[in-house]
């Protein structure tokens, strides 16, 4: 099985180059991969040149459209139906690839993955679900994280069951935990979604370990954890914020003397293993999870190596486990049942 990919190579910050550069190591490492690159044939070209790559593993489809970070996202998937991302939607939906990858306009990647895919049939919601770093070392899928500001106890419960599938199938897991964020760890504790959503989790064949404040999210002992996508936007952009200040203010407070340059270089071997935890290129991409086809999201920043492990690490092993058929499989077994209106 050759696993097909499209690649919006026009977004993000560093389009086209580190797109392209991702997606060359990517088929250098997966031979039994092969990566439409969708953008500028001009531009890609001039990245190619003079390079050496499987021929037969690259595609170019072109298409000089794009759709930028300040275009609105649902007016932008209408009317630049032709621009690299919704164009890489279109090869999904019509089955000439398996998934695509962006590290364009998020909240067109979203809107074009509910406008163009569409839901998964018994999903009441989709969920963007990235990886959060946890100085335990146990990394951890939280979903969502933006795409549903208000959310209901079933959709928190598809989270949950996605999210499952997703950690034990993609990321090796275990009879992987799932834990629900809240204000405490208490069985009773929260609002009325959250009360509800424990009731529903606690009662499903899910591996549910209880509450977990916010406090232990960067220590959290769980594989996943759930939240509607209005907290899990705040989290995330605090956690990402909070890390890139930390080590900002170390590297001022270790340059600051001859001294401290020298507890710096003594210290170098353990703040480089510091950022390898914290970096998101490790994790490659968040899967946009519950919409009709695997879509996965870059950061915005994404440089080569989040391409190519977004590609590797996410979206080949996710098409190779068929997990959007496992989803599926789930729901006719009887999971939507207390999901009902």
């Amino acid at each position: 099985m050759v696993v097909k990919i499209a690649l919006d190579v026009m977004g993000g910050d560093n389009s086209p180059h580190a797109l392209i550069e991702g997606a060359i190591a990517a088929i250098e490492e997966k031979s039994d991969m092969r990566i439409y690159l969708v953008g500028d044939e001009k531009e890609i070209k001039k990245v190619l040149e003079n390079r050496n790559y499987p021929l037969d593993n690259l595609e170019i489809i072109h298409t000089e459209e794009v759709i930028h970070d300040d275009d609105q996202p649902t007016k932008a998937i209408r009317k630049k139906s032709e621009a690299s991302l919704p164009l890489s939607m279109k090869y999904v939906k019509e089955n000439k690839v398996d998934a695509v990858v962006s590290a364009g306009n998020t909240g067109a990647f979203m809107a074009g993955g509910l406008m163009i895919l569409g839901r998964l049939q018994g999903i009441s919601r989709p969920a963007l679900a990235p990886i959060i770093p946890s100085f335990n070392g146990n990394s951890t899928v939280i979903l969502d994280v933006g795409a549903n500001m208000d959310a209901k106890s079933r959709n928190l419960a598809d989270f949950a069951m996605m999210g499952s599938l997703y950690a034990e199938k993609v990321l090796g897991r275990e009879e992987p935990s799932v834990g629900l964020i809240n204000v405490g760890e208490e069985a009773g504790k929260g609002n009325k979604l959250l009360k509800e959503t424990y009731e529903i989790l606690e009662k499903s064949h899910l591996n549910f370990k209880g509450n977990l404040e916010s406090r232990d999210l960067l220590d959290c002992p769980y594989d996943i954890v759930v939240c509607d996508g209005f907290l899990g936007n705040i989290l995330l952009k605090f956690a990402e914020g909070m890390g890139s200040s930390i080590l900002m203010k170390m590297k001022e407070e270790f340059t600051s003397g001859l001294r401290n340059k020298m507890g710096a270089y003594l210290l170098q071997p353990a703040f480089k293993n510091l950022k390898k935890e914290l970096d998101y290129t490790e994790y490659g991409g968040a899967p946009f999870l519950g919409v009709n086809g695997l879509c996965i999201k870059c950061h915005g920043s994404s440089n080569s190596k989040a391409v190519k492990n977004a590609l590797v690490m996410q979206a080949y092993p996710f098409i190779k486990e068929n997990v959007i058929s496992l989803f599926l499989e789930e729901i006719e077994k009887g999971w939507s049942f207390q999901n009902a209106e």
